[in-house]
């Protein structure tokens, strides 16, 4: 298991957006913790996406659960684990792209994620929720402009815990390549529900395209780097 603790990169600017955007998840997953189980059941499936639903109450009804399944969360490990990385990798993007833009490239990211996961597996009857597909896209966009930013990772395997530093390129590219490989095998096996990995693939994906896209500096300092390499 690879956990990522912090990164090296300094932040510019307080990251309102980014603590905003934690303090909302936690509190509608504490909100929902104390909702009755048969109320529990009908809220995510109004505020979760589920394909079937998406077009019963109009254009209300189309895109308010592109937003709202953003900020909710199956258990625990899933809020814990998504507000970690977005915590470690949220503030330094926010601080590239100003308070205004981040807002727009994490809401992007999500929609474009959850359209993606929706494409592959159209008919599941599973809601989509989560803030993965969101947070892939600031991951994504980490990769671009911040390459050779280190990140100190846990490593723990078995009786084995270590703490080290890796670039970023080589952590946020193994995670890509896993979800990547995960998702393949899950449609291979035509699996549906648990993990939308095509969300987290499509939200990487739209993470790069909008940092090209709302920052286009970032295209000519990537393309100056490959030039310079090659």
């Amino acid at each position: 298991m690879i956990i990522p603790l912090k990164d090296s990169t300094f932040r510019l600017k307080i990251p309102f957006v980014t603590i905003s955007i934690i303090l909302i998840n936690v509190v509608v997953f504490i909100y929902q913790s104390f909702l009755p189980r048969d109320s529990y059941h009908t809220w995510i499936m109004t505020n979760g996406v589920v394909i079937d639903q998406l077009f019963q109450n109009g254009l209300k009804g189309l895109l308010v659960p592109f937003i709202s399944s953003l900020f909710i969360h199956g258990g625990v490990l899933h809020l814990a684990g998504n507000m970690l990385y977005l915590w470690i990798f949220g503030d330094n993007i926010e601080s590239a792209l100003g308070h205004t833009k981040f807002t727009l490239f994490y809401l992007m990211s999500g929609i474009f994620a959850t359209i993606c996961q929706l494409l592959v597996a159209p008919h599941t009857g599973v809601p989509i929720i989560g803030a993965s597909g969101a947070i892939s896209g600031v991951l994504g966009a980490y990769l671009i402009r911040y390459p050779r930013a280190r990140i100190q990772v846990l490593i723990w395997l078995f009786i084995f815990i270590e703490r080290i530093w890796i670039p970023a390129i080589y952590v946020l590219g193994f995670w890509f390549l896993i979800q990547v490989g995960s998702g393949l095998g899950a449609l291979a096996f035509q699996q549906s529900g648990g993990v939308a990995w095509f969300a987290h693939i499509g939200g990487f994906l739209a993470g790069i395209a909008l940092l090209f896209t709302l920052e286009p500096y970032e295209r000519k300092r990537v393309w100056k780097r490959l030039n310079r390499n090659y």
